[in-house]
């Protein structure tokens, strides 16, 4: 093993150097830090329910570079953590190169996916943001005064993309004239924490006439939901609740379920079973949020409309596009 492989850094290193409890999991962050008040904050508080509720410990990492991907896995594996969860789908290459070296470890990829038959000790969670989009989607249209909505996204990945596309899919279900802005933030990984970028891409889109717009960005959408307020306008979060980060303000929240994923995964422990499953709509494992801090802002037709949508989309008679099947959006031009 080269130096570079078996070095992590300080903070790192610090986080990995103890040796683990037999069967303790450990959890690695994606790019963005683990208090991002969305995706990785969303894993962070599956781990800690898990935590408080079994009594258990956990290990986990917040990456500082690229590199560290796998030098982390390895060292995790090494130190004998089972399961090792990842977050975001750029673990997926990482994980493909560790996991037949560790073969009695399970490893966690969330958004990512890594080849059941090739690598029998990996579970791949994917979930259906194309459907929650849709949802909010309807709201935002429902909600605009303009007839203007937009989207803010991070990297610029079908992921994201899916993410815009259920999006604009729900507000032309609304209303067949609304028009959608969508722009995305980067094509690096940096894309996922730049709040001044952010707040850039909100001030254009506001410029256009949006008075709704859609963070899916990571802690870049911390600057595009500040934006949104200080403009007068609506936001619609992501991946966590993030209504309360501005009360009143954010219609409401692309909840995915992250934080289940986790605590799932490590209450199954050694017995995880591995391979490839999606989270939907009936698994609730996507939805909007409603609480105290936009109530005044849903109105009873919104959900109404919103409930009602989501029961034919499970029941299969509204179809959501997937921009993943053929990486395109028969509603919006990227």
């Amino acid at each position: 093993m080269t130096l570079m492989k078996s070095f992590l850094g300080s903070a790192a290193a610090l986080a990995l150097s103890a040796g683990a409890a037999l069967a303790d999991p450990a959890l690695i962050y994606d790019l963005g830090g683990k208090f991002d008040k969305s995706f990785n904050e969303a894993a962070f508080n599956g781990a800690e329910r898990w935590a408080e509720e079994t009594g258990g410990s956990y290990r986990d990492i917040e990456l500082q570079s690229e590199a560290q991907r796998e030098q982390a896995l390895r060292r995790f594996a090494e130190n004998g953590f089972n399961p090792i969860i990842t977050t975001g789908f750029s673990m997926s290459t990482p994980i493909s190169n560790v996991a037949g070296d560790y073969p009695d470890t399970k490893f966690v990829t969330i958004d990512g996916f890594v080849d059941p038959e090739e690598f029998p000790n990996v579970k791949s969670i994917l979930f259906a943001e194309h459907q929650g989009s849709y949802l909010v989607g309807m709201m935002a249209a429902m909600a605009s005064e303009t007839g203007t909505v937009s989207f803010v996204g991070g990297m610029d990945i079908p992921l994201i993309r899916t993410f815009a596309c259920g999006y604009a899919q729900g507000a032309k279900a609304v209303n067949s004239d609304i028009e959608v802005i969508a722009n995305m933030t980067g094509t690096t990984p940096a894309a996922w924490n730049d709040p001044v970028k952010g707040s850039e891409l909100t001030q254009a889109q506001i410029s256009q006439g949006s008075d709704v717009v859609f963070a899916a960005a990571g802690g870049t959408g911390i600057g595009v939901l500040q934006t949104a307020a200080d403009e007068g306008i609506l936001s619609i979060g992501v991946d966590s609740n993030q209504n309360y980060l501005h009360p009143g303000q954010v219609l409401t929240s692309m909840l995915k379920r992250v934080d289940v994923a986790v605590y799932d995964a490590m209450t199954a422990g050694e017995d995880l079973e591995t391979g490839v499953s999606t989270l939907t709509l009936e698994d609730n494992g996507v939805g909007y949020a409603l609480d105290e801090n936009n109530e005044e802002l849903v109105t009873e037709e919104m959900k109404t409309a919103v409930d009602q949508a989501r029961e034919e989309i499970i029941a299969g008679n509204t179809e959501v596009h997937d921009y993943r099947e053929d990486d395109s959006c028969p509603v919006l031009d990227f």
